[in-house]
């Protein structure tokens, strides 16, 4: 059975690929998920507020100690602690990955606003990286900022990313764009090799008995595939860069799904961090299984077949789908207002 696939620009074994998560912190999961079959692995993301941290400290201990006399520039840190500070431990780790796995291995970059940061992804193609995976995580809290400007934020920093590195990057997406087509075409335009599809944002939880608002995280759900399959099925055929799926993979019959609607790669964080890493190699299975029944003989054979034809309207397409869901609805539910 065929289960390679293209991932941007990059050939990969298999297409399920392990999401950044915790369980890529340690190099022995790494090469876990390796040996479970799957074709890559995003590593835990590096933080913008990381590596402006460290380069604020390092700004200081420098400063104070540069007019002291001239043999105390041999206490100053190494330019490459200066200039990446906290993103050593990761580049290092980085490295260490690669060292130990012969699939790609990519890198992922979290930040939300344009600046210095983002010439640390050279330093992260320089440790090995494959590709670049970067999280535009930014939550428009600022009522005064537009839907235009939030877009812009995301142009800018993927041109910065862009023009730092000779290897590929993809924009791991928020569903909450008002036009996400658009985005990603113009996303497209910008430089970007490929997206990912969708961003969970971490909603905080409400402690009704303490009065208190903190941050809460969950793993994902198989039903909130939904959301993120629907834009995959009418982007596939509609943008030339490579469609990452992520969110709500449990079961091969999620990861099927995905390739169906047109996904190159579908990508999984939660059920490894259930199940532990050797659960990608149940998932590969139940994905191999799915296509020997089917009597497929390739994962290319079964992409796209469920994706919004290209001579159809889009909008129309799903407008119809939207009616027949609330008409079997009625169906099931009775005579309800929708």
């Amino acid at each position: 059975m065929d289960l390679s696939t293209t991932y941007l620009g990059l050939t990969l074994r298999s297409p399920i690929v392990a999401s950044a998560s915790p369980v890529s912190q340690r190099v022995e999961d790494v090469k876990t998920l390796a040996e479970s079959g799957v074709g890559a692995v995003v590593l835990y993301s590096l933080f913008e507020e990381q590596i402006r941290s460290q380069q604020v400290e390092d700004y200081v201990i420098t400063d104070m100690a540069e007019d002291l006399y001239s043999e105390a520039s041999s206490y100053l840190p190494e330019p490459a602690t200066t200039a990446y500070g906290g993103a050593v431990p990761y580049l290092e780790h980085l490295e260490r990955c690669v060292d130990a796995v012969d699939i790609p291995v990519i890198a992922s970059l979290n930040g939300s606003t344009p600046g210095g940061w983002t010439a640390m992804a050279r330093s992260l193609e320089s440790a090995g990286a494959a590709a670049i995976e970067l999280n535009v995580y930014a939550v428009p809290g600022d009522t005064r900022l537009t839907g235009a400007e939030v877009e812009e934020r995301h142009l800018e920093i993927v041109s910065l990313v862009k023009a730092a590195v000779t290897v590929p990057v993809a924009v791991k997406l928020s569903p909450f764009f008002s036009a996400t087509g658009a985005m990603v075409l113009a996303l497209q335009q910008a430089g970007a090799d490929g997206v990912v599809l969708f961003n969970r944002f971490l909603q905080p939880d409400v402690d009704i008995e303490r009065f208190t608002v903190a941050p809460a995280a969950s793993l994902s759900v198989r039903g909130e595939a939904r959301l993120p399959r629907t834009w995959i099925a009418m982007l596939s055929r509609r943008v030339q860069l490579s469609l990452a799926a992520t969110t709500g993979v449990e079961l091969p019959e999620d990861v099927v799904a995905y390739l169906l609607c047109g996904a190159d790669v579908v990508m999984t964080a939660s059920a490894l961090l259930r199940h532990g890493p050797a659960y990608a190699a149940q998932l590969q299975a139940g994905l191999e299984e799915w296509l020997a029944r089917k009597g497929f003989t390739s994962v290319a054979d079964a992409r796209g077949l469920l994706a919004v034809p290209e001579d159809v309207d889009a909008s129309g397409y799903e407008r119809a789908g939207y009616v027949a869901a609330l008409q079997n609805a009625r169906a099931v539910y009775g005579s309800l207002t929708w």
